[in-house]
């Protein structure tokens, strides 16, 4: 007897006898351990152990049309083309399911009655939202996360002025459509005025960002993406990262901004409670892509999303009773506060690192700013962009030759300087890796915290001599080219803190193994 588990109590009540007789072991032509049934509002998946078969509903909603045999065809066809980018081992082909609804065989040469899209089925446990669920996500998976999406969107085709995906009025269509399916449905007054608040925020920021919105899309940014980017279509198998289920029954809802589809990842993971992880995937993404422009996007993306994730709670809610009633409504509320969250800009700061390489300026800075959610820009990356090399790549360049002269350095101080004001200005603190051993460097971002009234910091950090060389000497895989003489040449060159500057810096001895808690513990009071 063939083993059935469903998880939806309306399979059977719909009446849907394709799909009920496709749970017996006879309508396929391989070998099954059992069939396990998985329904959403837009599809079947049966897992039968080796492979998962997804089915289309034959449904048509505002934002997607499989009221056809061959519109569900093309869909499966569609979903394949898109998965294979970024998931070749698990989308396998489309196949037809002939036969009756009564009869129905996958393959096969009678009459095709439906199509299926043939996946290889991982195992249980594998998703990172159950990772996340169990607190076991790490770092390592999202630094591979931001690996892939950035290798990705360099890789995916590109919008131009002639394409008619990805202009400033679709945006704010997506936007403002979730007000209009959420607002019906509430009935708590709270929710009702929370709603209102993210509204009225959106239309603003829509004004005074649709100019920029429109500028992104003449610039390439809105590609063809995944589209549907958080934890549930994320998996991990043998250690390796694999991102599935993308969004193939609407290309306006795939070509979108790359910073969407970050700001969709980066939602769920604070959903989850992984704020480190939201930005360090942020962070890793830039420093790989330097897209640091998207930045003055970043919240109202952040605020789409969560409203996104929210109806989708929202909407669940009102099928669902006892358990599944109290989780789906505990997700709402948190996704709402989220969007909430970021409609506001909080107190901002600026902090320059100021410290011999080999001081931990770069470790700390990473792990302090995703301890407070701020941006992380190291001058090692941004100066071999700035002169067209990526992080990795070994310049060659000698003290005071290539991209060391002075007159390179002050090319990348400015360079830094004109990228912090919009990040700045959208509401994000910032740390800015750098040796700052010059007054006139930490004086142009001190005078730039002046002029945007923002707070401005300076972590002043130490180490002995002994372990100044043995980190430099220990350091591989890294962007910084620092090297014993290059230490020798800073500690010659380097002017000191001045009396002023000490009273609005921090020394972080980086010898304590506890030196990022104690600052952290400072910061906080401070704050």
């Amino acid at each position: 007897m063939n083993k059935l588990s469903i998880d939806s109590k309306n399979l059977f009540d719909s009446g849907h006898k394709l799909i009920k007789a496709l749970c017996a072991e006879s309508a396929y032509d391989h070998k099954i351990e059992s069939v396990r049934i998985v329904e959403t509002h837009i599809s079947w998946v049966l897992l039968t152990g080796q492979y998962a078969y997804k089915i289309k509903k034959p449904v048509s909603f505002g934002f997607l049309d499989f009221s056809t045999l061959e519109k569900r065809r093309f869909f499966c066809a569609e979903e394949i083309r898109l998965n294979r980018r970024l998931a070749a081992d698990i989308y396998l082909e489309v196949v037809p399911i002939t036969g009756t609804p009564d009869d129905p065989k996958i393959g096969g040469a009678a009459n095709v009655i439906e199509y299926a899209v043939k996946m290889t089925q991982f195992s249980a446990g594998r998703l990172l939202s159950e990772r996340a669920e169990c607190r076991e996500l790490g770092t390592d998976e999202i630094e591979q996360i931001a690996r892939v999406v950035a290798d990705f969107h360099e890789a995916i085709e590109r919008t131009n002025d002639d394409s008619p995906y990805g202009d400033a009025l679709d945006i704010k269509h997506w936007f403002d459509e979730n007000f209009d399916q959420i607002e019906p449905l509430l009935e708590e007054n709270h929710y009702i005025k929370q709603l209102r608040v993210i509204q009225n925020w959106g239309d603003d920021e829509w004004s005074n960002k649709s100019s920029l919105m429109q500028l992104r899309k003449q610039q390439g940014h809105v590609r063809e993406c995944h589209g549907d980017l958080h934890l549930n279509n994320i998996t991990c198998i043998d250690g390796r990262v694999m991102l599935f289920d993308c969004i193939e029954f609407n290309p306006m809802l795939r070509w979108i901004d790359v910073i969407s589809e970050v700001a969709f990842l980066m939602i769920d993971l604070m959903y989850f409670g992984y704020q480190g992880h939201a930005f360090r995937f942020l962070n890793q993404y830039l420093q790989y892509t330097g897209d640091y422009h998207g930045l003055s996007l970043l919240r109202y993306y952040l605020v789409y999303r969560a409203l996104v994730l929210g109806k989708v709670s929202l909407l669940r809610m009102q099928q669902c009773q006892g358990s599944g009633y109290r989780l789906a409504h505990s997700r709402f509320s948190t996704f709402m506060n989220l969007a909430e969250r970021y409609t506001r800009k909080d107190q901002v700061v600026l902090m320059v690192t100021h410290g011999y390489s080999g001081s931990g300026k770069s470790t700390f800075a990473r792990h302090c700013s995703e301890s407070i959610g701020a941006l992380h820009l190291r001058s090692d990356i941004e100066r071999k962009r700035l002169f067209g090399f990526k992080a990795l790549d070994n310049t060659d360049s000698d003290i005071d030759q290539g991209i060391y002269t002075e007159e390179a350095g002050m090319k990348t101080y400015q360079h830094l300087a004109n990228m912090v004001k919009p990040i700045l200005n959208a509401g994000f603190s910032v740390i800015i890796d750098a040796a700052f051993l010059k007054i006139w460097q930490r004086d142009m971002f001190r005078q730039i915290a002046t002029e945007l009234t923002v707070q401005f910091l300076i972590l002043d950090f130490t180490a002995t001599d002994e372990e100044l060389a043995v980190r430099i000497r220990k350091r591989k895989n890294d962007a910084s080219e620092a090297s014993l003489e290059v230490l020798q040449q800073q500690r010659n060159s380097a002017q000191p803190l001045s009396q002023e500057e000490l009273t609005y810096t921090k020394t972080v001895d980086t010898m304590q193994g506890n030196a990022l808690d104690t600052w952290l513990e400072w910061f906080r009071k401070k704050s």
